[in-house]
């Protein structure tokens, strides 16, 4: 067979488009990552202290309290969001008012004005409990991690609260027609139907509101937790090494949210799996596999 210009198919070469802005984009980006690691290299910092503080039981500390007011305050955030997402839905206008109220509060002021607000709580209720069983000094009770865990759960609820609320509207009306039709009330219609199809949309950007919250609770070192940020600012106190230990959190919280964007890939491969995609999202395995591949796409 041949073509027009009289040429055999067989003889054609396929010849990848060439994209010189790419080439020179990615040589300035090296250039740059050069430099940066280069002055990195000859700075002034004391990269023995570096490792030596990476695995101090101070450190160590902290970043477990981090990981565990991250677990709390999303668990919190995560039952006030879908709860407050189906209040939003409601047809009752005082239900739909009351949520409407809450998510503009906690959304309208800053977290970190929030989480103050919770520790100084004393200030207006210096006694909490009830009289005659129960009574307790709030100083007492409402320590800086139960002021964190609740500041940051009802910040975070709030947000996630619109994310659980766009899930539930993408899907289709007709479900819930099927479901009311069946018989089911509007409890199990939303338990059985409606949230595991909207799982598909709400995980990814839960996903990234969870790591987002990790790195929100060094804001938790303002009223006092001993979170990782906090025991380095401790350490670089007494030996005057700033960078050094500020480098050792950062590495840390790297450290961290990789292993949670890993969870939050096959998280997304689990409830990808009923869509009507062709293909789920890449493992990080084969996201590292096609980033260092040779097979290309002729385009």
């Amino acid at each position: 067979m041949e073509t027009k210009d009289g040429v055999a198919a067989n003889e054609l070469r396929i010849v990848p488009r060439r994209h010189p802005g790419r080439w020179i984009g990615a040589a300035c980006v090296v250039v740059f990552l050069l430099w940066l690691a280069i002055s990195f290299a000859q700075a002034q910092i004391n990269w023995p202290t570096v490792r030596e503080h990476l695995t101090a039981a101070a450190i160590m500390k902290g970043i477990v309290v981090a990981l565990i007011l991250t677990v709390v305050a999303m668990a919190i955030g995560l039952v006030l969001g879908v709860l407050t997402a189906v209040m939003r839905l409601s047809t009752n206008p005082v239900v739909h008012g009351v949520a409407w109220l809450y998510v503009w509060v906690f959304r309208g002021t800053p977290v970190y004005l929030q989480l103050l607000m919770w520790f100084n709580l004393a200030l207006i209720f210096p006694v909490i409990g009830i009289p005659g069983i129960y009574q307790g000094r709030m100083i007492d009770v409402l320590t800086p991690f139960v002021a964190a865990s609740i500041g940051l759960g009802l910040n975070q609820g709030a947000y996630t609260s619109e994310v659980v609320r766009s899930g539930i509207l993408s899907v289709d009306e007709g479900q819930t027609e099927a479901a009311q039709a069946v018989g089911m009330t509007r409890l199990q219609n939303m338990r059985r139907i409606v949230l595991p199809q909207a799982m598909r949309v709400i995980i990814p950007p839960v996903g990234n509101e969870v790591i987002g919250m990790l790195k929100t609770t060094s804001l938790a070192s303002a009223i006092g937790v001993n979170e990782v940020l906090l025991a380095a600012q401790h350490v670089y106190f007494v030996n005057n090494r700033i960078m050094e230990l500020l480098i050792v959190s950062a590495v840390w919280y790297l450290g961290a949210v990789s292993v949670l964007n890993i969870g939050q890939y096959y998280l997304e491969r689990h409830f990808a799996k009923g869509s009507s995609s062709k293909e789920l999202p890449p493992t990080p395995l084969q996201s590292l596999g096609a980033f260092f591949g040779t097979k290309r796409k002729v385009i």
